[in-house]
């Protein structure tokens, strides 16, 4: 490799890991039931991709749903950001999945108790439990 392609490649290394790193809780939503899942994820952007994929796929994302995904289709299904987190400069990804992991746990008690955010007004069949 030349020196040309290899600062190139230091530089596309460095950007990488200066991106801003953007985790969360996102419920994917069949619309047809109301039915809804909450997940906890460190890449919001990398989940979202994953679930385009797989609905243009008609690949269901997550084995609990794999019935409903069948009967209703993957058009039926939706992704929502329900709360998102930015990673700190100098947090680490354990710190940030511990962060993310408990921002969940809140989103689910909000949900529980009926307080929950505008994306998560479905209580019944909540299968983030």
């Amino acid at each position: 490799m030349n020196a040309q392609k290899k600062a190139q490649k230091k530089e596309q290394i460095a950007a990488y890991k200066e991106r801003e790193v953007v985790g969360g809780v996102y419920a994917i939503r069949n619309t047809f039931s109301g039915w809804k899942i909450l997940e906890a994820t460190t890449d919001m952007r990398g989940s979202r991709n994953r679930f385009d994929f797989a609905r243009k796929n008609n690949m269901c994302v997550n084995k609990r749903m794999e019935d409903d995904w069948r009967k209703s289709g993957a058009s039926a299904f939706t992704f929502e950001v329900v709360e998102e987190l930015m990673k700190g400069p100098t947090q680490t990804i354990e710190d940030f999945q511990a962060d993310v992991t408990a921002l969940k746990e809140l989103c689910l008690e909000k949900f529980l108790s009926g307080d929950a955010p505008p994306s998560c007004h479905h209580r019944r069949g909540c299968k983030g439990l």
